[in-house]
């Protein structure tokens, strides 16, 4: 698949009706790490996610044809019932990437009405769910003048107009985990999309649990955007991406056998691996804080002592996603409630698991 068949043909469609369309649509928690991408959001490395299931974003598009013909992108945004400017050039530079492919956009007035079941700006790939849904609702309406349109051809160029808003976003689709990027031991991998994993997964790794440790809510002081551009030149680049697809490789035997020492030791790694190129960029930076590091060594001693297969991974900021299978989810939930809770933002944590996808509303 190339971009130009994304591309929707208009000449022979009717863009006159006006309608609704409503998607709710899971973040992600990545397994194997990408850091460092090219243009036009393009990775440098294979990445794996778990879908999850309670924390989403749900977004409702109201659209109508334009009263008089021009270039400009109309809409407003609402973000928890009230209209937010501070999103507006992020969706402006979403329909500018995305127009070429649904060039009906420019037709239409749209009223985007947006939440997350999560706060905002709390490490949990908001932008992953939130341009996801988005991309959804906008295939929505291409289904609508074009309804032969396969379920398969929809959700893969949903999950490629989703990545050129968000990359994560592109691994928010489908479920129970997506990969994006190429590799060679992965059937119809692709940079441009993400796709559900296709290989072999053992029963233990379809109920897995997820409780996002909420240790800092405020906004990163490095975002994201900045740290993937920090990789352009970084000292360790090459290493990294080399250790990203050689993790890859071992995992895609893990999942397929279910081995969990062996998932816990690739699932961590590739956590500090991550944070590992922050601290070394330059300008180097820390999103990790005390309390995340307190955390970290929490887990390890309650694993050495409990036999729990418990571990820890991380986003691109402070917030811990503890990771554990189903049969250790009494002996962890306690664990996390007498131990972890006191280091959490207000005591704040979030109960997940993995999920399967985006849902129509």
């Amino acid at each position: 698949m190339i971009e130009k068949n994304f591309i929707f043909n208009l000449n022979t469609k009717d863009t006159g009706a006006s309608g609704s369309v409503t998607w709710q649509s899971p973040s992600n928690i990545a397994l194997i790490k990408y850091w460092g991408k090219t243009d036009p959001q393009i990775p440098k490395n294979v990445s794996i996610s778990f879908t999850l299931s309670n924390c989403n974003t749900q977004t409702t598009v109201k659209y109508r044809p334009k009263s008089s013909i021009s270039e400009d992108f109309d809409f407003k945004i609402f973000f928890d019932q009230k209209e937010n400017q501070s999103f507006r050039r992020k969706i402006e530079q979403f329909f500018e990437r995305v127009v070429p492919y649904i060039p009906f956009i420019r037709n239409y007035e749209f009223e985007i009405h947006t939440g997350n079941s999560f706060p905002h700006s709390s490490g949990i790939a908001s932008s992953a769910s939130g341009m996801s849904a988005l991309a959804l609702c906008l295939m929505s309406i291409q289904k609508s003048m074009d309804p032969h349109l396969s379920e398969i051809d929809f959700n893969q160029k949903a999950s490629f107009l989703a990545r050129l808003g968000s990359g994560s976003a592109a691994r928010s689709i489908e479920g129970p985990l997506v990969v994006w990027g190429q590799h060679h031991s992965i059937f119809k991998s692709s940079n441009l999309y993400g796709t559900k994993y296709s290989g072999e997964i053992h029963d233990v790794f379809t109920s897995f649990q997820d409780t996002i440790l909420l240790v800092d809510k405020g906004e990163k002081k490095v975002s994201s955007t900045l740290g993937h551009k920090l990789m352009l030149g970084h000292p360790f680049a090459e290493s990294r991406f080399e250790q990203a697809k050689d993790n890859m490789n071992r995992l895609i035997a893990i999942l397929k056998n279910g081995e969990l020492d062996s998932f816990i030791d690739i699932i961590e790694r590739e956590a500090l691996s991550l944070h590992a190129m922050m601290m070394t960029s330059d300008p180097y930076f820390i999103l990790m804080k005390p309390n995340t590091l307190e955390i970290i060594n929490r887990i390890w001693n309650f694993r050495e002592l409990s036999g729990c297969h418990i571990c820890f991974t991380l986003d691109a900021g402070a917030n811990v996603h503890v990771l554990y299978p189903d049969k250790d989810k009494k002996a962890v939930r306690d664990f996390i409630d007498k131990e972890l809770v006191q280091f959490c933002q207000n005591g704040q944590f979030i109960h997940d698991n993995v999920g399967n996808g985006a849902k129509l509303l």
